[in-house]
């Protein structure tokens, strides 16, 4: 069932990368984007799954540099909060992986350092990291350390950013 559930999102990922660049920049196919002036959005990044994870993070930095979202505004903001279970997967402690899921943490670590390159935000919840029992000492660099998640959402959405729930 874990199988066909990455399968089929994988398939709707790789659909979505053949579509939104045909459909052009500026295209009429996001009629929403006309009406704002730029693009500031923050994920509540919740997957536990390391299959999984690779593919929302690779979507999230496709969306970032999108020529539809760069018609907008040359500079999105976007912000990429780890918390609940998905604080494990940006650790270096890796012992309670499976040698298939360590593969997928290391794409993981991979994007997370092209996702800092690109000017993509990035933060941990130290309260979801301390509860699930990861050493703070142990998360990726490129990651901001904040003691609530929950705060920073509140924070982000305060000034303008969209939520987009990641679970």
């Amino acid at each position: 069932m874990k199988t066909r559930s990455i399968i089929l999102m994988g398939s709707l990922v790789l659909s979505l990368m053949i579509i939104i660049p045909a459909a052009g920049v500026g295209s009429e196919e996001y009629g929403a984007l006309k009406a704002i002036k730029s693009v500031n959005a923050v994920f509540d990044f919740r997957t536990a799954n390391p299959k999984s994870a690779v593919v929302y993070l690779d979507l999230i930095r496709q969306t970032f540099k999108d020529p539809n979202i760069r018609s907008v505004t040359d500079y999105p903001e976007f912000v990429v909060i780890f918390m609940g279970p998905a604080v494990k997967l940006i650790s270096t402690q890796t012992e309670d992986f499976t040698p298939e899921e360590k593969e997928s943490l290391s794409k993981i670590a991979s994007i997370i350092s092209d996702m800092e390159k690109d000017g993509i935000k990035l933060e941990i919840c130290v309260f979801a990291a301390h509860a699930s029992g990861v050493d703070p000492a142990t998360i990726l660099p490129e990651i901001k350390q904040v003691g609530n998640g929950w705060i920073s959402l509140i924070g982000y959405e305060a000034v303008g950013y969209s939520l987009v729930p990641v679970y």
